[in-house]
This record gives C-alpha cells, structure tokens and sequence, in this order.
C-alpha cells in the first residue's frame, strides 16, 4: 500500500465561492503512479467545504442562493458578537461561514482506477469559500492505493 500526500493552494477572491480543482487533483492522482486507490480531498479551513457537483453557472448561483437562505449572513449569531468572546484582533465577522460549512463538510474521496479519477460525466471536485476574503486557502490531497 502506497501513500502520496500533497497540498494544494487555492486563491479565493469573494464570498462564497466555487473553485473547480478537478485538474488540479487529476494531476496529483497521476503523479502519484497509484494504479487503483482512493484520493481524499480535504479542507484545513472551518469556514470552507469540499464538495463533488456540477459545474454549470446557473446551479453555481443556485448553490449560493440556496445557502444564503439556509445561513444568511446578518441573522444575529452568537459567534459574530466579538465583544462577548475572545478574540484575535482584527476577528471576522463570519458565524454564517461556520454554519454553511457545517451543513456542507470538509472532504471528499473519490476512487482512483486505471491512474483516474473514476468519477461521472458531470461531476467536478470544488473547494468551496465560505467566508468570502482575498486570501490563500489550503488543501490537502491523499492519494492512498497500490
């Protein structure tokens, strides 16, 4: 059994973002020479998602909406009350990211057959921001398989 671990950086540029890292992961699959495994994407981050959808526009705007409606931004959280906990300086005002990527999780994993990804048609592996700053994010790729 062979293990390969790799860290992607993903630019976020706005809030609530969907970033496609399909290649990205396609590519360390193939660079890790596993013929037949699992790949696991996951997030360090507790106000981003990992998750495997489609990647079409409109059900991108679709997603958001949905989970401004689910989580909206401004609705009064405990967590966004600064003054009432401790807090590093300069501290987000982001409850609403927390619950989105509650709902939403951290990882996914996927089959590795034939040095591929063995996903469908349709299907693309996103790292999704919740929180919504111009920042660097990172994540992590394992790759484990003979």
């Amino acid at each position: 059994m062979k293990l390969v671990t790799k860290k992607l950086k993903v630019k976020v540029k706005k809030d609530t973002e969907l970033i496609d890292i399909t290649e990205q992961v396609r590519q360390i699959v193939k660079e890790s020479n596993i013929i037949n495994g699992l790949v696991t994407v996951f997030t360090k981050h507790t106000t981003s998602a990992i998750r495997v959808n489609e990647n079409e526009p409109l059900l991108m705007q679709d997603i958001k909406d949905f989970l401004n409606r689910l989580a909206p931004r401004d609705n009064g959280y405990r967590h966004d009350q600064l003054d009432k906990r401790e807090c590093p300086p300069n501290e987000r005002i982001n409850a609403h990211s927390h619950l989105r990527a509650l709902l939403m999780g951290a990882s996914e994993c996927v089959p590795v057959i034939n040095r591929e990804l063995d996903m469908g048609k349709w299907q693309s592996i996103f790292f999704v921001d919740l929180d919504g700053c111009d920042r660097e994010r990172e994540v992590i790729v394992q790759v484990l398989g003979e």
